[in-house]
């Protein structure tokens, strides 16, 4: 039997990835909050890719039509994520149903039984994130129709885990559904790596920042430009009694105001002021607004700088199609140097 070519040969090993999305290329675009919004996803979904929305801090009056403005700009499939610490999720996945969403991705937290089930109801497919090979399996028992894993070097919210030890670790025990790794991938040859130890394709984030059809502000795409892996780090948790969630960003003055606000707001919660949930849920807020001081308004010296430890290979502004076939390039490029693949 003859050698298949390099195109043909990602192709096969993205195919579970690709028939479960229904997109050519087995790349997610990550939901990042105020940037992957109708014009980014898109710009992905028409390149090949599969664009998500991030609802993040939306209501279901805003969610609604964000959903319709990205269908007036493409007909190929995208996605919908939403946090499931969100207090009005019930009505955010209404408005999915509604809208005839095909796939929801639930993040932030584990997503209750309920909540996967009344999705799935709906006809859609439900996208989780899975940190651990036990919460995998749970969630698969539970009726996840595909997992992303994501590993600690990508940005904003983060665990502890690295990506290549998560895959390590869950893509040989979870062959049910789908499985989608996150987290550092800014190049092709990465993809195929992971694409070849069973993963049904990638997603990513920080790579698409700085695409031209991306709506952050100038400042905030030359301060990614300029950074490199070194530049994006955690937040710190200061009190391992207080479970906040680390967050990976570019240092500047909003990170130090962060860890003064998180100093204050753990004050507050040992005094018995706030619940934990109450507590968490008011770090998450100073996120969002800091992020979009910094995205849209173009504080980057105030604002929230989320960021990937990858941010090192973004170098310039580019179209969304052009990053695309960038990593098909090389994908296809470490494929072809091996001679040939059966």
């Amino acid at each position: 039997m003859p050698s298949s070519t390099p195109d043909t040969h990602l192709a096969e090993l993205w195919r579970r990835g690709r028939e479960f999305l229904g997109c050519d290329h087995a790349i997610l675009g990550g939901a990042m909050s105020w940037l992957s919004e109708a014009n980014l996803v898109a710009a992905i979904s028409n390149a090949g890719g599969f664009g998500v929305i991030a609802c993040g801090s939306m209501t279901p009056d805003l969610l609604e039509p964000e959903i319709e403005a990205t269908r007036r700009l493409t007909g190929k499939p995208f996605g919908v994520n939403l946090i499931t610490m969100h207090p009005d999720l019930d009505d955010l996945i209404d408005v999915c149903i509604r809208q005839k969403v095909g796939h929801v991705v639930l993040a932030g937290g584990i997503p209750s039984g309920v909540s996967i089930r009344k999705i799935k109801d709906s006809g859609a497919k439900v996208i989780c994130f899975a940190p651990a090979v036990a919460l995998a399996k749970r969630l698969i028992r539970n009726g996840a129709d595909a997992l992303v894993i994501e590993g600690t070097e990508a940005g904003g919210h983060i665990g502890p885990v690295a990506t290549s030890v998560l895959a390590q670790e869950i893509l040989p025990q979870v062959r049910d559904v789908p499985v989608f790794v996150a987290g550092g991938i800014g190049r092709g040859e990465a993809i195929v790596t992971y694409l070849e130890m069973g993963a049904a394709g990638c997603q990513l984030g920080t790579r698409f920042v700085c695409a031209t059809e991306s709506v952050a502000h100038p400042d905030f795409k030359r301060a990614f430009i300029r950074a490199n892996a070194r530049d994006a780090i955690p937040t710190v948790q200061l009190d391992p009694k207080f479970p906040v969630i680390p967050v990976r960003a570019l240092v500047n003055e909003g990170t130090r105001r962060f860890m003064e606000t998180q100093r204050q707001v753990i004050g507050r919660y040992q005094k018995g002021e706030v619940d934990l949930k109450e507590a968490q849920l008011e770090i998450e807020h100073f996120w969002a607004g800091a992020l979009k001081r910094s995205a849209i308004d173009g504080d980057v010296r105030n604002g929230s700088m989320m960021a990937g430890q990858s941010v090192g290979m973004v170098t310039r502004e580019q179209s969304t199609n052009e990053i695309i076939q960038e990593l098909l390039d090389q994908a296809t490029a470490v494929l072809a140097a091996r001679g040939g693949v059966p």
